[in-house]
């Protein structure tokens, strides 16, 4: 299927590793120009023809100088994946392990920044070339955000305003010809996963069993109808086909293996 994305232009938040990485790829083998912000350049980005900007998108000027740099290299922009997430494990380990009571007010707020804020802030500097091309905002957020229980409770709270927000960007700017949507995963197999310092293995050592036996626990309690947890790639196929021209705006698609059971 021809996705007609081939000459557009893409920003791709935090997509240096794991799922950004994968979908900076996806764009690019569907021809478009790509450029990702995030603290880090890896080896793996390197491989790919994506412009990469080292900035802290945790921050207010992190988003102004992505965009800026952005619009120097490519003209404009005609799709946003906000995609950038993860951050700092130790963060997402005590709002793991940590409840209300004992949680403390950094932890939110460095979350947030992270994963609602950078988004937020993101958007309105690319929002003048966005209107003007009538592109697509594609955040992706979480489905934690609907089962509050699995994961760290300030992430998936973090998650949940995102999905406010995409409704806020859609409402808004529909009349201007700006789409926006989320895409919501549940686990997906990048190393917070799978490496032994990853973020299931640190909570695994921190509940005294084995990295392995964690997962397994983990996949078994979440309860995904395909026994699976998702791929980094079909986290971009969905976010690549959202991208392509059509009249799909304001909603959530979760690509979680079946975790989400209600309507």
């Amino acid at each position: 299927m021809d996705l007609q994305l081939a000459n557009k232009t893409a920003v791709v938040t935090g997509g240096s590793r794991g799922t950004g990485l994968a979908i900076v790829q996806t764009l690019l083998d569907e021809g478009m120009r790509v450029v990702t912000g995030s603290r880090r350049l890896t080896d793996e980005l390197k491989e790919t023809d994506a412009v990469h900007v080292a900035v802290d998108l945790a921050t207010s000027d992190g988003a102004t100088e992505l965009i800026s740099e952005a619009m120097a290299q490519l003209g404009g922009i005609d799709l946003l994946v906000n995609n950038v997430g993860i951050g700092d494990t130790d963060d997402l380990i005590k709002g793991a392990l940590l409840d209300l009571r004992e949680l403390p007010d950094s932890a939110w707020q460095q979350t947030f920044d992270l994963h609602f804020y950078s988004a937020l802030r993101v958007t309105r500097a690319a929002l003048p070339s966005l209107v003007e091309r009538k592109g697509v905002i594609v955040n992706v957020s979480s489905a934690g955000a609907r089962v509050v229980s699995a994961g760290p409770a300030h992430y998936n709270v973090a998650k949940a305003a995102l999905n406010a927000l995409t409704k806020v960007m859609a409402e808004q700017f529909g009349g201007h010809g700006v789409r926006a949507v989320t895409v919501s995963p549940g686990p997906i197999r990048t190393g917070v996963w799978t490496d032994d310092d990853g973020f299931i293995a640190r909570v695994a050592r921190e509940q005294g069993i084995t990295h392995a036996a964690f997962v397994d626990q983990m996949t078994a309690s979440l309860g995904a109808s395909t026994g699976r947890i998702s791929t980094p790639e079909e986290v971009a196929r969905l976010v690549a086909f959202l991208a392509s021209p059509n009249n799909i705006t304001g909603t959530e698609h979760l690509i979680d293996g079946g975790i989400v059971k209600q309507l």
